[in-house]
């Protein structure tokens, strides 16, 4: 099947497809004689099983990890296993970090009982006074900022 068709199938963008090629998360598809990229049912598997792990918010490297030993299927998967334990951690610590969000959320909601010229809107007015004074902690700019950091990624080192 042509590129088109993988990401008709699996519900993938084009560009998307070629950044996991590009990334080595997807192996590079023969060719035609045309030079069209033709693609099998293997890449569309494949394709399907990175992008479900995108949707657990995992990181392309801890695909990359899980995809080795999907690739050894002979291997032990304590290392596996380990890896969704703290994958695991990083979304407690995130839903944590969502729910102290919304409780900053409320409270600014609390500060504006609306239906007044925007020049006295307590929301807009808090939030003035609050990026007066720069608190937020590095490498937190974001509200929700995605999956958890490269620092956290893990290197495996094979047991055998």
């Amino acid at each position: 099947m042509k590129i088109g068709e993988l990401a008709a199938l699996t519900n993938t963008q084009v560009e998307t497809i070629r950044f996991y090629e590009r990334e080595n998360l997807l192996a590079e598809p023969g060719r035609s004689e045309g030079n069209y990229r033709i693609y099998g049912e293997a890449h569309a598997e494949r394709l399907s099983f990175i992008r479900h792990c995108r949707g657990l918010d995992m990181t392309l490297d801890e695909i990359r990890v899980l995809l080795r030993f999907k690739d050894a299927p002979t291997e032990n998967c304590f290392e596996v296993n380990e890896l969704l334990d703290e994958h695991i951690g990083h979304v407690a610590e995130r839903i944590k970090e969502l729910r102290q969000l919304e409780r900053q959320l409320k409270s600014l909601r609390e500060a504006c009982l609306g239906g007044q010229e925007a020049q006295h809107c307590g929301i807009l007015n808090e939030l003035t006074e609050i990026a007066k004074s720069p608190s937020t902690p590095p490498g937190r700019e974001g509200h929700v900022h995605g999956a958890h950091s490269a620092s956290g990624a893990r290197k495996v080192v094979h047991r055998h």
